[in-house]
Formats: structure tokens, sequence, C-alpha cells
């Protein structure tokens, strides 16, 4: 059982796809795959027009791997493949080389040379070569269909509460943490600064989220105070910025490669009129966090 788009953001409607794969791979006892691009189709066609992506291809296929899929295939996307007609397409690669029994999409799955392939052209194709095709309808959310450029918008407005029901999980962003310029510390709230991996990071403002180490030294999630911005207090046009204050713990994560949930919005950034103004401040994002997150 076989279902093919490029999954980012791994969202409810995506998570829906995959649960019917899985459940049909089971019941048929069959093998549940992903077949998905990397690098997503636009950035090479269109690179001026790519949207900034929710997810990693580390992070997508860490979900696909949650969702009981078997077998996750990453095509390489480039000029050269996209030039392959809607026809060949499903011939030479879904049937040829992949060889399902069953093709699962998205009711707005689009492929093949200028997206000149649709729903009906895989209805028409499919069963001729041997493999039945389902199109999975729209799965909304409070009424609107849920799809990765919502998800984008509301985290572009820093309402990260409403993505995490879009994505059935909080938003996250990983990267290495490494060395700032240590004015979290002399205000008595150290923080973790972070080289970001993902595209997107919501907007500017203080959050209330959660810090995970990963890899060998990976641990229990930690409750957080995480600011995006450019510290206007210091400086004003800075670049823009991600930090964690870990609340209640100490220690050293430099050189670490963290990821960081975002759960709740506190407040937006703003510029204090001097750094006592500012520590007050923290001091307040610090017990609201704690309080949103039950940490103590």
């Amino acid at each position: 059982m076989l279902t093919v788009g490029n999954f980012d953001g791994l969202h409810v409607g995506h998570q829906e796809i995959l649960r019917i794969v899985t459940e049909r791979a089971r019941a048929r006892d069959g093998e549940a795959a992903v077949y998905t691009f990397e690098p997503h189709p636009r950035k090479v066609l269109r690179p001026a027009q790519a949207p900034k992506l929710l997810t990693t291809l580390e992070q997508k296929l860490e979900r696909i791997d949650a969702a009981g899929v078997d077998v996750a295939i990453v095509e390489p996307f480039d000029a050269e493949f996209a030039r392959r007609s809607a026809e060949d397409f499903v011939r030479e690669v879904l049937h040829a080389r992949i060889g399902p029994r069953e093709v699962y999409v998205g009711y707005d799955f689009r492929f093949g040379h200028d997206r000149e392939g649709s729903m009906r052209t895989l209805t028409e194709l499919g069963p001729h070569l041997g493999f039945a095709v389902t199109i999975v309808p729209e799965v909304t959310v409070g009424g609107r269909d849920v799809n990765s450029t919502r998800i984008r918008e509301l985290l572009g407005e820093g309402r990260v509460e409403e993505a995490r029901e879009l994505l059935g999980r909080p938003y996250c962003v990983r990267g290495s943490v490494v060395e700032g310029d240590r004015r979290g510390r002399t205000l008595g709230f150290p923080t973790v600064n972070l080289a970001p991996e993902n595209e997107v990071l919501p907007a500017l403002g203080v959050y209330a989220g959660r810090l995970r180490v990963l890899g060998a030294a990976a641990g229990a999630e930690l409750p957080a105070v995480v600011n995006v911005g450019r510290r206007p207090t210091f400086k004003e046009g800075g670049e823009v910025l991600a930090e964690a204050h870990v609340i209640d713990w100490s220690g050293d994560l430099y050189g670490q490669r963290v990821e960081i949930g975002f759960l709740h919005h506190l407040r937006d950034e703003r510029r204090f009129p001097d750094v006592e103004a500012l520590r007050r401040q923290i001091e307040a994002d610090r017990d609201a966090a704690r309080q949103r997150l039950g940490a103590g």
C-alpha cells in the first residue's frame, strides 16, 4: 500500500492518509510505504516561490516511522526528474519501480511535468496497470481545511496553539546549541541559543515551550521560556534569534542538538526602557510559562 506526496509538516490531514495506508497494509498482510521528495519540488522549479518548510527531512521521516509505515522512499528531486510527464511518472516510477497494489493520495495531489497530473490521471491509469487508487478527502479542523500553508500563516502570527491543533502536536524547531553573548546569564536567566535547522520560526515573541536534547544525550522534555526576537532592548535591527531559558535547570548544552516545542504564546516582543525592566519581565515570563506548562 503506497501513498505519495511532499507531506511537509505531517499535519493531521497527512496523518489520516498514513493511518489509512497502514491499516490497509495490515489488513492485507502487506507493507505500508510512503514515497516523497527531497528537496521540495518547488525549490527546484520555482525557488523564489518555494514555501518555507515546516519540517526537516529528519523530522518528516521520524513522524512517518512513528505512524507505523514500513518503508519510506525519498526521491532525489532535480530538473531531470521534473521533466517526466505525469503518465511516465505513473508507469515508470509508481508501477514499474514500486509496484503497489493500492495507492492513496490526498484530494489536492498534483504531479508530473508542470503539475499536469491529477487525481483523474491516477484513477484512469491505475486500474490498467493493476493497482487501485483511493482519493482521501480533506480533513478539517474548526470547519477549515488543514494544510501546510495555513499552518505557516498561524505560526507567522504567533498562534502556536492553533497551529498545534492542525499539526496534532506542538510545532518544533531543531538545531545545534551555539555560543551566545551571555546576556541572559548576566540577567540571571541563562539561555540556550539555537542555530535553527527548520526554515520556519514562529512570530517574534515569547512562548512557553519544552526543550528536548537529541542524540545520545537524549532525555526528558524540559519546561522552558522561549524567545524569538531581535533583542531590541540592546540593539535595533538585530538578526532574529531563537533562545530558550530552561526553567529550574542548570547545565551545559553547547554543541548538542536540541528540539524546542512551542506550546503557548505569552506575549509579543517589545523594547524595555532599561535592563532592570527587562529582567523583571523575564522573571514574569518564567512564572507565566511555569504556570502554563504545569512545571511547578
